[in-house]
């Protein structure tokens, strides 16, 4: 009988602690790291791993994959990134609690803040749920390709609690409070990772109804950090309004924590408009949290926030003007047909969108900062390429420059807009906030977005843009890349059996080969329930993944296997390493 389930040997081993890589072999049984160091044992399976990296399996704390996990097995695209656990629920959006007599508030909710279609949640949502840990529950009986925790969403639990006053705009009662307070501990008691919550005013159903949660005052939120406290664990996520006064959205989050003693995370991106040092004053207040001994985190992309129009995407330049509504319905290559024939084109050309959501006229309007994406991957574009400036040149309308680039490649063509982190075309403003010793890698997504954003490929490109292309005086230390893709977001999680290599943690790993690895352009599939649209995203490069030691993965290929499970708060904190 063998000693081991799985030896890794040979690989450049890194912790993700942050310490200095060497060379060991990693023994894997139940599910659990059993050695490092020289192995001598035998085991039933082995991997070579001489000259490829080894690491610990990447965590993300950003995803909406609250309803393709209900579906689904696989949650794709972030799992075929090296990304072993999942925490969804952020922005406060969710699926439970819920009353059946309000699922359809909360899918209106998501179709219009995450982007997945009604028709996808209609069909594939069981609903075998009431109560949070009813949710949990249900997803206790799921096999994954891996791990998935789960938030509060404050959105789900404000409807849960004042029914249709929720969505318009009424105060909450006193019992309305207490209420989300207690239901708020329970949840976390049951398993929940914590609460989240949003403040920005861009989150809306897809009719331009504010997100329930962006009606609730500041007496809402406290009622929600008290549930924090009562329960004595859990982490409070918050997007704060991106366009609001820095200092003054950081001070009201600083008294959430003060009041909660719980951790808060919170999004943080360089806005494209509005104040320049926004983000600054963000960091500077984050600095003296800290030194208070707060503990607040950002949450940072590591790229550019964007995101894709097309044809067979959710925008594009046309997508709401009346002649356009009328074939949208229809397949891509009859729209494609239809757009061929000069009349139609004419009257697109001399129509403006209309549509009830002005957060969706803002957003086809952004179309003209995009950029034409070809086979290749590319995040960092030239702003002398961008479509405005060369529709410009040429002496047309953005709309009569693109129309023929939209039909390109039958409908398929692509174009990427990187809105947020990009304003003077560099990812400076990224690298300092990534930087910064209270910041986290996030706001990825997963699951969400299925036909504007794909951004679950983050871990991937920011271990080869940050830790291996950067200009050597850019560039991050490969360890601490790593331990930001690891035990850091791990233990901001309260995931503290994981996100690290050490005997007696948790055996979630990669496998990886840093010279090869690439981020592949999105593709459209169509492999949601009822054929619902979405983006995927592969990488090469990652030569294994494995979840509780089990391979789930093979150069890019899923090997079938299904280890992942709920992880519930109590549990992983109790089992850390």
């Amino acid at each position: 009988m063998p000693d081991y389930d799985l030896i890794i040997r040979g690989g450049s081993l890194h912790d993700g602690l942050g310490s200095p890589a060497r060379t060991a072999d990693v023994a894997i049984k139940d599910g659990c790291v059993a050695a490092i160091g020289t192995v001598t044992g035998t085991a039933a399976e082995t991997i070579d791993a001489t000259g490829l990296l080894v690491t610990p399996g990447f965590v993300d704390v950003h995803t909406h994959y609250d309803g393709q996990a209900t579906w689904s097995q696989r949650l794709q695209p972030s799992s075929s990134h090296g990304v072993t656990s999942v925490v969804m629920g952020n922005c406060g959006v969710g699926f439970a609690p819920c009353k059946p007599a309000e699922r359809n508030l909360l899918v209106e909710v998501m179709e219009g803040v995450e982007d997945v279609p009604e028709v996808v949640m209609a069909e594939g949502l069981p609903w075998n749920w009431e109560t949070f840990p009813d949710y949990l529950d249900a997803l206790a009986d799921r096999q994954f390709d891996v791990d998935v925790a789960a938030q509060l969403p404050h959105s789900a639990l404000r409807v849960y609690v004042m029914g249709a006053r929720a969505a318009t705009g009424e105060a909450p009662t006193a019992d309305d409070l207490a209420t989300m307070r207690r239901l708020t501990a329970e949840a976390v008691r049951a398993g929940a990772i914590g609460v989240s919550t949003s403040r920005n005013l861009m989150h809306r159903t897809k009719a331009g109804e504010l997100a329930p949660s962006l009606h609730s005052d500041e007496a809402e939120l406290q009622a929600l950090a008290d549930g924090l406290k009562d329960a004595g664990g859990g982490v409070f996520q918050i997007i704060p309004a991106p366009m609001g006064d820095a200092a003054s959205e950081f001070a009201l989050m600083r008294r959430l924590v003060e009041r909660s003693g719980r951790p808060l995370s919170y999004s943080l991106i360089q806005m494209p408009t509005g104040d320049r040092a926004a983000w600054q004053t963000s960091l500077a207040a984050l600095s003296d949290a800290a030194a208070a001994g707060l503990p607040m985190r950002a949450q940072v992309a590591p790229r550019p926030v964007g995101m894709f129009y097309g044809l067979d995407l959710s925008f594009h330049p046309f997508a709401y003007h009346p002649s356009y509504k009328a074939i949208r319905h229809l397949p891509l290559a009859a729209r494609v047909a239809a757009m061929r024939d000069p009349a139609m084109r004419a009257r697109l050309l001399a129509e403006q969108p209309e549509d009830t959501n002005p957060v969706n006229l803002k957003t086809v309007k952004s179309f003209q900062y995009s950029y034409a994406w070809q086979d290749q991957a590319d995040y960092e574009p030239d702003l002398s390429q961008r479509l405005d400036r060369l529709a410009d040149a040429a002496g047309q309308s953005i709309e009569a420059f693109s129309y023929d680039l939209l039909l390109a490649d039958e409908g398929r063509a692509m174009f990427y807009q990187p809105g947020a982190n990009y304003r003077d075309g560099n990812l400076d403003a990224v690298r300092a906030m990534l930087t910064h010793p209270q910041a986290v890698v996030g706001l990825a997504d997963g699951g969400a977005h299925y036909g504007m954003i794909c951004d679950a490929s983050f871990p991937t490109w920011f271990l080869a843009r940050w830790a291996r292309d950067a200009a050597p005086d850019q560039r991050l230390p490969l360890p601490q890349a790593i331990a930001a893709l690891t035990s850091v977001p791990a233990e901001l999680a309260g995931l503290s059996d994981r996100g690290r290599l050490v005997v007696g943690a948790k055996a979630d790993v990669n496998v990886i080969d840093l010279a090869r690895l690439t981020v592949r352009a999105p593709t459209v599939v169509h492999d949601l329930p009822a054929g619902g649209r979405r983006m995927h995203q592969a990488a090469d490069g990652i030569v294994a993944t494995l979840v509780a030691g089990t391979v789930t993965y093979r150069d890019g290929q899923a090997t079938g296997a299904l280890p992942g499970r709920l992880v519930r708060r109590t549990q992983a904190a109790t089992t850390g390493a």
